[in-house]
């Protein structure tokens, strides 16, 4: 008897929260449909074009851990065919009018996006929805789109680069969801039947789990009006679950042999989730670790040493908590050489935090980053919905410098200290084992 799929319990719809407080006055407009779908807006002055999407609160995090993959398959399979295009029609849809489209599924959420000349806005939602509301999922499909994703799996395998930061990812979290591989594994995938999508389909891609935003050349009203036509039909369902709360995580070093041409590091450790006030401190130090050719990281791995090619840190923050760390890749036998470096850059700063000279160059670094990033719709979409995916407030573009000018000496100190210990790190070593005088 093959097993069947059940879903964690789901929250009853919120109908007087979770829209974000946008200011009047702004380019930013939110509404919500009678069926919960929240419709957010952003016109960007000077564009031509515009950036479209749906989100679901589904993801690799809220899955039963018999069908990992279930979010990411089910992603793949709408786009197989719907009850309005075949798959060929929906590659056609947008590519034909120089537009794009994609899909991505992340630890929480399931995006499906396009780019468009504002003219076919229209278009773009409406495809977007057939993809959100009505996939065929049918078995000869699923059977070769298991294919794909087991094709997905094996490329991660045969990345060290990319599989290093999976390993290190189920080691540290403990086996709390957040550290599940996203695409699953080839078990998990394989025992996954249509009606197991169909389900997860039905009681997911639901109004109240709904985010549509649009930024670029849009008007909030017309698009609301596109996004009531599109999606006003789905049934209201019910809220995502909440991802558990993550355990203690592991700390320590772990190695894994593995025949490779480099030595692949990932020292990391958990932080605070996304909506936590420590957040901007968190980007600052990152930036001055590992956030550049500048950063302590890179000057004293690379530059000093000569121990690797690629050294930068990286952090995601998700709804319960994040993950802030770095990656090197550097020679068989210089492994421990370069964690010691890395550990010894990572205790100064926990022990004295940024200079004053340093921290002032890194916000600059940092606002400046922001603000380039966000010069196009598609940049602008993302962080539209992110608001109203975390529920938080809006923030300006005008105000994000501030928030980080606001971040004070006393604040990088204290999140230094506890985040960046080297005691307090999980670092995972993957190549060929140890055996070189360094």
């Amino acid at each position: 008897m093959r097993r069947t799929l059940r879903l964690l319990p789901r929250r009853p719809a919120q109908r007087g929260s979770g829209l974000p407080d946008v200011p009047a006055g702004l380019n930013c407009r939110a509404t919500r449909l009678g069926n919960g779908v929240h419709v957010l807006s952003e016109t960007v002055a000077g564009a031509r074009s515009v950036a479209v999407g749906a989100w679901v609160r589904q993801g690799g995090a809220l899955e039963p851990p018999e069908f990992l993959g279930a979010s990411h398959l089910l992603e793949h399979m709408v786009f197989r065919g719907t009850e309005r295009r075949t798959r060929q029609e929906i590659a056609l849809s947008l590519e034909s009018l120089g537009g794009s489209l994609n899909a991505y599924t992340s630890r929480e959420h399931t995006g499906y996006e396009a780019h468009v000349m504002a003219p076919h806005l229209p278009v773009a939602v409406d495809v977007i929805a057939d993809l959100v509301r009505s996939p065929l999922l049918t078995e000869e499909d699923l059977e070769r789109e298991k294919e794909v994703v087991s094709e997905e799996i094996a490329a991660v395998e045969d990345t060290p680069d990319d599989l290093v930061f999976e390993l290190h990812g189920e080691g540290m979290w403990r086996g709390h969801p957040y550290g599940n591989s996203i695409l699953g594994t080839r078990e998990s995938v394989a025992s996954i039947a249509p009606e197991d999508l169909a389900a997860l389909h039905r009681c997911s891609y639901v109004g109240s789990n709904l985010v549509v935003a649009a930024a670029g050349l849009v008007d909030h009203d017309a698009f609301c009006k596109l996004a009531e036509e599109c999606f006003g039909g789905i049934e209201p369902g019910a809220r995502a679950p909440a991802v558990p709360a993550p355990p203690e995580p592991q700390t320590g070093t772990v190695r894994v042999s593995r025949d490779t041409a480099q030595v692949h590091i990932v020292l990391g450790s958990v932080t605070p989730g996304h909506s936590h006030a420590d957040r901007y401190a968190l980007v600052l130090l990152s930036t001055a670790l590992g956030g550049g050719m500048s950063s302590r990281l890179f000057q004293r791995v690379r530059e000093e040493l000569a121990l690797a090619y690629a050294v930068y840190s990286y952090q995601s923050f998700y709804t319960r908590a994040g993950v802030s760390g770095v990656y090197a890749g550097t020679r068989p036998g210089w492994g421990r050489a370069a964690l010691d470096a890395i550990s010894e850059v990572y205790r100064r700063v926990a022990d004295e935090g940024l200079a004053a000279e340093e921290l002032e160059r890194t916000r600059e670094q940092v606002k400046g980053q922001i603000m380039l990033s966000l010069e196009s719709p598609g940049a602008r979409l993302h962080r539209l919905a992110g608001f109203a995916l975390h529920e938080e407030p809006f923030i300006p573009l005008d105000e994000l410098p501030a928030l980080i000018d606001g971040v004070s000496m006393f604040d990088i100190v204290r999140v230094a200290g506890g985040i960046f210990d080297p005691d307090h790190q999980y670092a995972l070593c993957l190549g060929p084992a140890e055996t070189g005088n360094h």
